[in-house]
């Protein structure tokens, strides 16, 4: 059972100046909610990308940044309660300090692995495609999208999408 209550200050010391990505997520396989605490580095932002399946509740901590929306940018500061649903095309940037950033949203199912139906007869297309490129390495969070090219949950480049910004 993840902790009653942590310490925002405790978790920003823990991780370090330096650490950046998901500092802290909520644990424990009997819960609902999935929650993040994101650092992202100064200037550090991500493409657009539309998460299809969940809202997400999204609360500034520290520094300041944008929220980039269909409907327009929203700015960041220490404070800002944001509610982005799901099916919206959003992108967050951190300004020059630097951004931390607290996210809620309802958990995601796990993968699992399962014996096959007996009634499968030959594959009609192949094989499923590997879905190693779109793990996220930092967090382990599966994309849906295959064009992503930054983790969803954590902001991480996905590794099958090369080391350059674009």
């Amino acid at each position: 059972m993840p902790a009653a209550h942590v310490s925002l200050a405790d978790v920003l010391t823990a991780a370090g100046p330096a650490a950046t990505g998901a500092l802290w997520r909520l644990e424990g396989a009997a819960r609902q909610l999935d929650a993040n605490v994101v650092r992202l580095r100064p200037g550090a932002g991500g493409e657009p990308y539309v998460e299809s399946d969940l809202d997400v509740l999204l609360v500034v901590a520290e520094g300041h940044g944008t929220l980039h929306r269909a409907d327009g940018d929203a700015e960041l500061a220490p404070g800002t309660l944001v509610f982005v649903p799901r099916g919206e095309r959003r992108a967050v940037d951190a300004g020059p300090d630097g951004l931390v950033y607290i996210t809620a949203h309802r958990r995601r199912p796990g993968m699992t692995i399962g014996r096959a139906p007996t009634s499968v007869t030959a594959a009609e297309g192949g094989e499923a495609p590997c879905l190693l490129p779109r793990v996220c390495a930092e967090c382990g969070r599966v994309t849906e999208d295959a064009a992503a090219r930054f983790c969803a949950r954590c902001g991480e480049r996905l590794p099958g999408q090369g080391s350059g910004l674009s």
